[in-house]
């Protein structure tokens, strides 16, 4: 069967970062609510910024020092805000797509010594198990025409391309190095490609 979504109900939301209209979307792939958040008109739009934002309970909601997800979110919606016009796609794939438990086993690993992607391994799963087609059909179904991405990530400007999607070019959003958070972000650089700006060793 071929992956649909529907656009259930859109409202205004006011936030720190301005003003934005809400679309919570059901889908025939997964039972689990994903959102956009878009400002200004983007139907027909060129090289609209868009940030597609994984869920991160801890980092996102409780400001876990961790992981850079919360900041990163912070950001991308003032970038899209400061633009006037961008969408940000909130996917509820917690933990690069194993889930918060898992995640909190993997931290505990973490604790224990091995990296981020180590300890997802470890637990039997792929270091990113992250899909993005919804984030397509959420693109499609707000006719957006070609995106600039909001994102440090290499494979989701690929995964988006294969979905179909035009990505015209890539926004960095790099966020504060500080010692809760190095290791993660070094293996994140070294071992998954992403494009970030590490400090060099000593």
């Amino acid at each position: 069967m071929k992956a649909s979504i529907e656009d259930k109900v859109q409202t205004r939301i006011p936030t720190k970062h301005g003003e934005f209209i809400l679309h919570y979307y059901s889908n025939s792939l997964d039972k689990k609510e994903h959102v956009a958040f878009v400002k200004g008109d983007v139907a027909g739009k060129e090289d609209v910024p868009v940030r597609i934002h994984s869920e991160c309970f801890t980092g996102d909601v409780l400001g876990s020092r961790r992981c850079d997800c919360g900041e990163q979110l912070d950001m991308a919606l003032d970038m899209i805000n400061t633009a006037g016009c961008g969408v940000l796609i909130y996917l509820r794939q917690e933990g690069r797509g194993i889930g918060l438990l898992k995640k909190l086993q993997a931290y505990n690993l973490q604790d224990q010594g091995l990296d981020t992607v180590d300890a997802n391994i470890k637990l039997g799963h792929l270091a990113d198990e992250r899909q993005y087609d919804i984030a397509a059909l959420i693109l499609n179904n707000l006719q957006v025409r070609s995106i600039e991405l909001i994102t440090n990530n290499p494979q989701k400007i690929d995964e988006l391309t294969k979905l179909g999607i035009q990505v015209h070019g890539r926004i960095a959003i790099e966020t504060r190095i500080h010692q809760d958070n190095l290791e993660y972000l070094k293996t994140k650089a070294e071992r998954m490609s992403h494009m970030l700006s590490m400090p060099d060793s000593e």
